[in-house]
């Protein structure tokens, strides 16, 4: 994973910025990582030009502006100086190289509020590497049986999605379900974990 080029961001205020942010290549594409002082906050799948400016925009607004593109975050081995996403960094390049099965990051669940993030903790705790989860099941884990719908939609409302893995969300009928990435994303996720046979093309 290499670190792309991106916009400036103004830093508000003399101190850290609430929010640094990097956008690095991946085999899945360029995805914008953004932390806070508690964690991981955002992944951002397809992070080229306007994609990645609306994300920085969002995570200004909602953070009141103080957003920074972090410091040496995508050079091949990050340094302590690289800031807050050095360690995502790492783990998502290990990750992809699969050499690496359950992350170990400190996660900002800010962007998620109520049923969204009772679901998308129980996915993250509940949901290993290499398997998959109905729906209907899903809903069912969290005490909401008939919510299979409602699971979709906080699927598709993940800020923080390939490390709270909404890729190992299916139908029941063993369709792959949808995805805010696009299929051929979740479908090369799965792949990755072993769950569907590598994309022959």
């Amino acid at each position: 994973m290499q670190a792309r080029n991106a916009p400036e961001t103004q830093e508000t205020g003399g101190g850290q910025a609430a929010v640094e942010w990097a956008v690095v290549d991946s085999a899945i594409g360029p995805l914008l990582l953004a932390a806070t002082a508690d964690g991981l906050v955002n992944v951002v799948f397809h992070a080229d030009g306007p994609v990645r400016d609306k994300a920085v925009a969002g995570l200004a607004a909602r953070f009141g502006g103080s957003v920074a593109q972090a410091p040496d975050a995508g050079s091949v081995a990050p340094s302590p100086d690289a800031g807050r996403l050095a360690e995502p960094i790492r783990q998502l390049r290990a990750y992809f190289a699969g050499e690496l099965r359950a992350f170990t990051l400190d996660l900002d669940w800010s962007l998620i509020t109520g049923f969204n993030r009772q679901v998308l903790r129980e996915l993250h705790a509940g949901v290993p590497y290499g398997a998959v989860v109905g729906y209907g099941d899903l809903a069912r884990r969290v005490g909401q049986p008939g919510a299979a719908q409602a699971v979709g939609m906080a699927m598709g409302a993940n800020p923080l999605p390939v490390v709270v893995p909404c890729h190992r969300v299916v139908e029941s009928d063993g369709g792959i379900g949808g995805f805010g990435g696009g299929l051929e994303t979740k479908r090369k996720l799965l792949a990755l974990e072993g769950v569907l046979p590598e994309p022959l093309f």
